[in-house]
């Protein structure tokens, strides 16, 4: 019986060989769920559900609910139990990888290719993006710093300007996977530090000037 752990290690090489020039990044809140992995591909962003020979249907449709919300494709990777009745769970446009023990060895292919997923939205793809890498979209786009305004208001800017056509959606799509491809785990936390150190500063002086002004 193959388990999570043992799926994960070829699956990432057997979606390197698929792809080629791939990113992955492992358990991603989304929603109320959480995606086992995500593949960032030269085009698209993908969310990867992971469903071991020890694992049920229990949240799957919460899951596919969720997952359908965030990603611009969606995989399932079953194991051979799940491999007869997986498509009765997932819709069309799901891809589907199922995983077989052979001579010791997981052994991987696709069953169904994924198709674009209609449901996902720019705005929830901007979500995936933290503080510091927001500001380089913004000033990418001539956008108003928005500095002392939150994360969720900075999306929404760029969200909104998306919808109107302000920002081409194929150029901030590529610019969004440009900075996936390229966040640093060992530098971006100390980015954000930096930028919640400088916005600190302007919290102190907007209520300094408050103050004088209350005088």
């Amino acid at each position: 019986m193959l388990k999570d752990k043992d799926i994960r290690e070829p699956l990432f090489f057997f979606l390197e060989e698929e792809y080629g020039k791939v990113r992955i990044l492992e358990e991603k809140n989304i929603g109320r769920s959480r995606a086992d992995a995500v593949m960032v591909t030269e085009d698209a962003i993908f969310g990867i559900e992971i469903k071991s020979d020890a694992d049920t249907y229990a949240r799957l449709s919460r899951q596919v609910s969720d997952y359908d919300k965030y990603y611009d494709k969606n995989i399932v990777v079953v194991g051979s139990t799940h491999a007869m009745h997986i498509s009765e769970h997932v819709p069309e446009h799901w891809g589907i990888i199922t995983v077989e023990e052979e001579d010791g060895k997981p052994d991987l292919y696709y069953l169904r290719r994924p198709k674009a997923n209609a449901g996902v939205t720019m705005r929830r793809k901007l979500e995936f993006l933290w503080r510091p890498e927001l500001v380089k979209i913004q000033e990418k786009f001539d956008m108003p710093a928005y500095s002392r305004n939150s994360r969720s208001f900075v999306v929404d800017k760029i969200a909104v300007r998306a919808e109107e056509g302000t920002i081409p959606e194929d150029a901030l799509q590529e610019e969004i996977i440009e900075l996936l491809f390229e966040r640093d785990y060992n530098t971006i936390f100390e980015e954000i530090n930096e930028y919640r150190r400088s916005r600190g500063v302007h919290k102190r002086r907007r209520r300094a000037v408050n103050k004088k002004r209350s005088k």
